[in-house]
């Protein structure tokens, strides 16, 4: 009966036919073997935020998504009741191509976003996990971002304001739509990357950047992870700037990037992706080739497009897992750059030991590697594999979490780790916005 009332009233709020309880499409956005009740498509922020007052009314746990390139992420909800679908909302409200300003609506497609300001050589300099799949309220909820974090910073670096819908049912602003306007700043910071747990975001201002002129990919055998650190630091310590650089083991290699019929990829690689002009592209590829003989090795030059498809692969791992790979697990370690590499040789160390393949990419300079344990079905050897990378990426100074892996691993896994210090606070922020507990119950770090 409490459904039936829900649903009428969910229903009086967006109307009879952006609600729906078809078991078919609500399977669809199962999240660790969860099935919501109903799906709702609100239009307006308003109508997000009167569903959301419904929802702690009746106490329904609630779960924004859009296309659900983020759903695995997370701990296992506690109730998932309301999949909250926010296809609908994908307009663009402010655009502002001279101030390099844009606002628009969460439910818009990351694709369609890049398209819409391609037109007047603009982009949002991101790469994120879901490529042009991810909404643009995921890529923020998530603080989503891939190997361009280096050259231009995360969607934390880029937003400039934001419209909210809170577990209470209220519509709040914070920041605005100039580069210049820090009004609300700390609070807009608060929700980026609370993954749907505080509010639901539903519109954003981004500051945006030109297109650069040309890009070129660059492709460095290095032979061991010695090398490749050598030459990482060598990069890093030049005049250079790469947009991206990312360092891949053998088995990474040949995940992402194509090679010639009876090659196979036998050794680390270091791809880098330069911007700029014609004459900055040849000066860049001149000094990467100095700095590659310096170190021994020999650069390469990528064609534009194996690069574009190597590096979506990169940043959407999910999309070059080998078949079979049901079982497969993906690592997102966060810790000191200087210590990638001894990261990648220890895990590599662990999974020769249990027997377990593993591709390793790491995001150079920004201090991301994910690691993806690859496999039909998680053994023992697995999820000790996972413990012990886990407390190797702390020991180094850094931070691990499941990013993928299947619900039954999230069983014997805390997707997060252990909470930090500062867990108390995040927990008195949770109560602030969500005094119910509604949004995302259980999904985040110590099951909040």
């Amino acid at each position: 009966m409490t459904g039936q009332i829900a649903q009428s009233e969910f229903a009086a709020i967006v109307g009879a036919a952006q609600v729906t309880t078809d078991q078919a499409a609500c399977a669809a956005l199962e999240v660790d073997g969860k099935v919501p009740q109903f799906i709702i498509f609100p239009k307006t922020s308003e109508e997000v935020a009167a569903v959301l007052r419904c929802a702690a009314e009746h106490e329904l746990g609630v779960i924004p998504c859009r296309n659900g390139t983020k759903l695995a992420v997370g701990n296992p909800p506690r109730r998932y009741d309301v999949a909250l679908s926010l296809k609908d909302m994908n307009r663009v409200w402010h655009y502002e191509p001279a101030d390099l300003t844009i606002t628009a609506e969460a439910g818009m497609k990351f694709g369609d976003f890049q398209h819409f300001v391609s037109r007047d050589g603009l982009w949002l300099p991101l790469d994120p996990p879901g490529g042009s799949r991810a909404s643009l309220g995921g890529i923020v909820a998530t603080n989503a971002c891939g190997p361009l974090r280096l050259g231009y910073g995360a969607p934390r670096d880029m937003v400039l304001g934001m419209k909210i819908a809170t577990g209470e049912g209220k519509v709040v602003k914070t920041g605005g739509r100039v580069v210049k306007n820090v009004t609300g700043y700390d609070v807009g910071k608060l929700l980026i990357g609370s993954y749907g747990t505080l509010g639901v975001i539903v519109e954003a201002s981004f500051k945006l950047f030109p297109l650069p002129r040309q890009r070129a990919t660059f492709a460095i055998p290095v032979g061991t992870l010695g090398i490749g650190r050598d030459l990482r630091r060598r990069v890093l310590q030049s005049p250079l700037t790469p947009a991206r650089m990312v360092l891949m083991d053998a088995g990474a290699v040949r995940m992402a990037a194509s090679t010639p019929p009876g090659r196979e990829a036998k050794e680390p690689e270091i791809w880098l992706e330069m911007a700029g002009s014609r004459r900055v592209i040849e000066r860049c590829e001149r000094e990467l080739g100095e700095l590659a003989k310096a170190s021994g090795v020999a650069l390469r030059s990528v064609e534009p497009i194996e690069a574009e498809a190597a590096w979506a692969r990169i940043t959407d791992l999910r999309t070059c897992l080998p078949e079979p790979s049901l079982g497969a697990i993906i690592l997102k370690a966060t810790l000191p750059d200087s210590a990638c590499e001894e990261l990648i040789s220890r895990a590599e160390q662990e999974a020769e030991g249990e027997k377990v393949r593993l591709a390793a990419f790491a995001q150079l300079g920004v201090g991301t590697v994910h690691i993806c344990v690859l496999g039909d079905s998680p053994a023992s050897g697995t999820i000790n594999l996972v413990q012990r990378v886990r407390a190797s990426t702390e020991a180094l100074g850094g931070a691990m979490v499941v990013e993928r892996c299947p619900s039954s691993v999230k069983g014997q896994i805390d997707v997060w780790g252990a909470p930090k210090d500062d867990f108390d606070l995040m927990r008195k922020l949770k109560t602030l916005w969500d005094p119910k507990g509604i949004l995302s119950p259980g999904r985040f770090v110590g099951s909040l």
